[in-house]
Parts: C-alpha cells; sequence; structure tokens
C-alpha cells in the first residue's frame, strides 16, 4: 500500500489511509459516484482492550456498497492487513474495525510533537466566528456566575483560533433596557449623599451594594449640586451614562484579573438611537419576508410567561422556524421587547459577516434558546448558524460550606474577591474542569490545596516537573542540553525513539498522539472542558510513571549509564511539556516551570 505523508497527526494519518482503502474498494466494486466519505471518522476505542483505534467505515458506507456491514468490514480489513502501520485488525460485532498499531507508530507520532513543537495539533479551519460571552448587565461588579461564563467563553474562543479560525471576541452591553434606569436612579441616590445628604436603608427595588459609592462621588465631583435642581427626566439620561460608563471599566478591569479582554463592545442602545434605528430596520426587513403579522398569543399553559399579554399585537412568526410559540416584538408601551433588540443585533452580527455566531447565556436564559435560533434561520435565511452554550449555576464553597455574600456587593461574592484569594489559575481551570451545562461546586479551600485532587495544581506541577528533570539531566548527564525550549526541542528530535518500549512509556505516547484529535473534537463540539480533562488524563499517566521509577529503577527517566536511552526519556518528557504547556494555553493558565 502507498504510504500516507508522514506529516499527518497519528489520527489523521491512520484515517487517511483508512479512507484510501475505502476509494480503492469503491474503484474496484463500482460503487455509485459521489459517496461521502468524510462520515468515515477513526478515533479512540471506548474499551482500550479492543486495540488503538476504531474505525465506523463499514456501518456508515454498507448502503452504497449494497453489502451487510460485516461482509463489508472484513473487505476493509483484509486491505488494511497490508499496511505497514497497522500491527493487527479486528471486526467486532456487526461491524466495527479495530486497529491495533505497530510500537514504532507511538515513538513517530513523538517526533510529530517533538518537530512541530508549539503548533502541535493546529487545525486548519477557516470560518469567521463570533462568540459573544459574559455580557453581564452593567449594573454592578461581576459574580462567581459571571466568572463561569466568562472563562468558558473565553477558553472556547482561545480553542477555536487554535483550530484555524478567525474569532472575535464580543461582549453585548445591555444598556438599553429597564435596569440600567434603575442603575442611574440608584447612583443618584449615591449622589446625593456624597453631596452630604443623609439618605438612610437604600429603598427596595434599587441596587444596595456599595459599589455605588464611587459613581456618586464622581457625579458630585464633575456636577457640584446642580443635579439636585434637575426632574429625573433631566437627569436621568447624564446619570446612567455616567454609571455605566464606570461599572463598564469595573468589569473590565474584572476580567483582565482573568485575563480576558474582548476585541468588540457592542452597545444595545446603538441599535435603537435616533436615526440609525436598527431595531425598526429589522422588523421591516422581516415583515417584506412576511415573518411578522398582527394577532393575539394564546395564553400560557403552566406558570405564567412574562411576554405575554392578551391584546392584538405585532408578532414574529417563531414558529415557522421551530420555535414553540410565536413571539412579541412591541410591548403595550409601545417600546421594545428584549427579543425585538436581541434579533436586531444578531442580524447586525450577520451583516458585519458572522455566519458562524456562538451565545454563552446563564442558565437562566434557557428557553430563550429555540425562539433566538428561529429569528437567526429568518433573518439570514437559513445560511447561518446560532449555537448557544448555557453556562450552569456555582455553588461557592469553603471546606464544603456554603461562602456567605460579600458586603460590598450586597447579595452575592464578587468574582475579584475570589480571584484575589485563590488566584486566576485556579478559577480558570477550576471553572472548565466540568461540562459548561453542569452545576460547579467550587470550593475555596480545596483548589489552593497541593494534591492530586486539585487538578489545576496536578497539571502545572506536571509541566513543573518536566522541567525538573530537564534540570538533573543537564547536572547528572547532560550539561550541554539547551534550556531555551526551541534549542532543546531541537537537541531532543535526534534521539533514539525506538528505544522507547516499556508499557507504561507507550501509554504514555498514546496519550500524547492523541491531542489532535481530543483538539478537533472539543472545537467542533464547543466544549473545552475535553482539554482541561485530557490534561489531567496526561498528567496523571506522566506522574505515574515517575512514580514507578522510584520503585524500578530500570524506568527512571534518567539512567546515568545509558545516554541513548536517558535522551529518548527526555525527548519523551520534553512532549509531555510541550502538550500540557499548549493545553494550558488554550484554557488561559500559566504553565509554571517550577512551583514554590
Amino acid at each position: 500500500m502507498a504510504d500516507t505523508s508522514s506529516s499527518l497527526h497519528l489520527f489523521a494519518d491512520v484515517l487517511a489511509r483508512v479512507h484510501a482503502v475505502c476509494r480503492a474498494l469503491a474503484a474496484e466494486s463500482g460503487w455509485p459516484e459521489g459517496i461521502d466519505f468524510s462520515r468515515v471518522v477513526v478515533e479512540p476505542p471506548r474499551d482500550a482492550t479492543h486495540g488503538d483505534m476504531a474505525t465506523n467505515a463499514a456501518m456508515v458506507l454498507s448502503k452504497e456498497a449494497k453489502a451487510k456491514p460485516r461482509d463489508l468490514a472484513e473487505q476493509i480489513a483484509a486491505k488494511l492487513r497490508s499496511d505497514a502501520l497497522i500491527d493487527k485488525v479486528d471486526v467486532a460485532g456487526p461491524g466495527f474495525i479495530n486497529l491495533t498499531l505497530r510500537p514504532s507508530a507511538w515513538a513517530e507520532a513523538l517526533g510529530t510533537v517533538l518537530r512541530e513543537g508549539p503548533a502541535y495539533g493546529r487545525l486548519s479551519g477557516r470560518s469567521k466566528v463570533n462568540v459573544e460571552y459574559v455580557s453581564a448587565n452593567p449594573t454592578g461588579p461581576m459574580h462567581v456566575g459571571h466568572c463561569r461564563g466568562a472563562v468558558f467563553g473565553d477558553a472556547l474562543a482561545s480553542l477555536l483560533q487554535f483550530a484555524g479560525h478567525d474569532v472575535t471576541r464580543e461582549y453585548y452591553i445591555n444598556d438599553a433596557g429597564a435596569q440600567v434606569d434603575v442603575l442611574a436612579r440608584s447612583a443618584f441616590l449615591r449622589y446625593r449623599e456624597a453631596l452630604g445628604e443623609d439618605i438612610g436603608a437604600i429603598p427596595e427595588g434599587l441596587y444596595p451594594g456599595d459599589y455605588l459609592k464611587p459613581v456618586g462621588e464622581a457625579l458630585a465631583k464633575e456636577h457640584g449640586d446642580k443635579l439636585c435642581a434637575l426632574t429625573e427626566a433631566q437627569w436621568l439620561p447624564t446619570v446612567r451614562a455616567k454609571a455605566i460608563a464606570m461599572m463598564m471599566d469595573e468589569i473590565k478591569d474584572d476580567l483582565a484579573a482573568l485575563n480576558i479582554r474582548h476585541d468588540v463592545f457592542f452597545s444595545e442602545r446603538s441599535l435603537i438611537e435616533s436615526g440609525n434605528n436598527k431595531v425598526a430596520e429589522t422588523i421591516a426587513f422581516l415583515q417584506a419576508k412576511g415573518d411578522i403579522y398582527e394577532g393575539r398569543l394564546p395564553p400560557p399553559k403552566g406558570a405564567p410567561v412574562e411576554d405575554w399579554e392578551d391584546r392584538e399585537q405585532l408578532l414574529f412568526r417563531a414558529t415557522a422556524y421551530g420555535d414553540d410559540v410565536d413571539r412579541p416584538l412591541i410591548k403595550s408601551d409601545k417600546s421594545y421587547t428584549y427579543f425585538a433588540s436581541d434579533i436586531a443585533y444578531h442580524k447586525n452580527k450577520f451583516d458585519r459577516g458572522f455566519a458562524d455566531m456562538i451565545d454563552v447565556w446563564g442558565a437562566d436564559h434557557g428557553g430563550y434558546i429555540k425562539r433566538m435560533q428561529a429569528a437567526v434561520k429568518a433573518t439570514t435565511s437559513g445560511t447561518a448558524a446560532l449555537d448557544v452554550k448555557i453556562v450552569q449555576l456555582v455553588k461557592l464553597l469553603r471546606n464544603g460550606e456554603p461562602v456567605k455574600m460579600s458586603k460590598r456587593s450586597g447579595d452575592f461574592v464578587t468574582l475579584r474577591e475570589v480571584v484575589d484569594e485563590v488566584g486566576k489559575d485556579a478559577v480558570r481551570f477550576m471553572m472548565l474542569y466540568r461540562k459548561n451545562d453542569a452545576v460547579l461546586d467550587f470550593d475555596l479551600a480545596k483548589v489552593i490545596e497541593q494534591s492530586r485532587d486539585n487538578p489545576v495544581f496536578y497539571v502545572q506541577y506536571g509541566h513543573a516537573r518536566g522541567h525538573s528533570i530537564f534540570r538533573n539531566a543537564r547536572a547528572e548527564v547532560f550539561p550541554e542540553l539547551p534550556e531555551e525550549a526551541g534549542a532543546r526541542i531541537a537537541w531532543l528530535g535526534e534521539s533514539a525513539l525506538e528505544r522507547l518500549s516499556d508499557t507504561a512509556e507507550l501509554d504514555l505516547l498514546k496519550r500524547l498522539a492523541i491531542y489532535p484529535r481530543t483538539l478537533e473534537a472539543a472545537a467542533a463540539a464547543h466544549e473545552p472542558h475535553r482539554i482541561a480533562f485530557y490534561l489531567y488524563d496526561l498528567a496523571s499517566e506522566f506522574h505515574a510513571l515517575w512514580t514507578k521509577g522510584r520503585d524500578l529503577p530500570y524506568l527512571r527517566f534518567i539512567i546515568n549509564n545509558d545516554a541513548q536511552l536517558t535522551k529518548a526519556r527526555l525527548a519523551m518528557v520534553q512532549g509531555v511539556v510541550s502538550v500540557l504547556a499548549s493545553g494550558l494555553a488554550i484554557l488561559g493558565v500559566h504553565a509554571p516551570d517550577e512551583m514554590r
């Protein structure tokens, strides 16, 4: 069989070989033209005892081949058995094909890791993607719930960038709704307080936190007591603009503490500014398409729906695009519904060139997904895709006990308080060490423990342990081992990697080889938590091999009387260090050379 390109990552290489076999069979057997071979995949088997890789080729191609899956699997297996890379091929069940590779394949895969360095696992996606995340109302400091969405969105954006996509990180500022008027009234109260007035208890319905005191002081400094002589209608726009600006500055500072920065901050108010009313334009656009009509909504079943009114009103025909009910666009007071603004905003994204959109929302917005996806279908004639990722709640604990609320915020613990207590790395990693749609218990005491039970420590310690091994090797065997990563990788690239033959070593090499496949799957599913899980597994296998070497001297990374084997094992350590650093960078977590 003709050899495929050695530049492919191992899973991609084997997939290319399977595709080649299937195309050869198609030509020999006269299969129909235009068969979609992209449905054929190669992935790790669910049970490692079944082999190194598995393919569904026979299962998905049996219809075109006009053969039973099991019979087709035997034909494919017969051809794959002649491949020099493959040691063993088994057909299982109704037609699954399990592959076991020759041991040399794993050494070659390590060679790819060393050769590609920081680029190992990079993909070649080409799409332009908008990731909108955080988008917290600018009515106060960010809390722990916002923190999870912020970290998830930022890591997802980094993952998609590593996968080759052109990613824009966006924050939608909700600065046009009733909540920012409440913010302004709350800030005006603090303004009067800054002027010396005794304001007493904060009235119910206003924001009680101390975080608005600096806004009141800034207003007092800027305007003196002049605002007191104005009516609410006169002072509200001024106070609102100042409060929003200061709250957004604080939000950006909070995000910066997590090393999160957005490319675009998009104002909701900009959609409805006089002379540039994008909401009205979007409604007119949908009206012209026949997607809007005057009608009445039936009363909701079960719990009341806040946007239902028993009256003739302007409705978006959401049911034509997969939603459960049509949706109102204008309230009885003639103002736009939130949904109307959201439709205009997502149309604006599409008009800016984003056919791929990802929104990261809080758990309380799950019921909003269908209508928003319907709106995107309608405004883009089905040419754009919106994926909404729901981020579930965070339960903040300390030694298993719920953490009390913050005095500064009034009713929640702020993001900054958590980052200041446990550090950026612990916050970022642990916010990703659970699937986004599962509730997360975040224990402030446990995330700073130096133990295997603390995943962020365990992964970072893996990277630091690798560098510790380099320092020891430099002192004991190879004083010429370069300290600079690029030079060290080049030096180790000349190692006799075939010396890596122990089962524990091969298991570690297999884990390194699966990294590109993990990245590909995580990027396709929009699930950065898969990278966090992978890194923990890789670090665990690395630590386990180090521990074995303590008990079995022949497995130690440094063998003083065997320089060739030591160099090969240092190359393996470099592979681990490179991949740990790569994955941690995607998650936005520091990869330390030493742990103090």
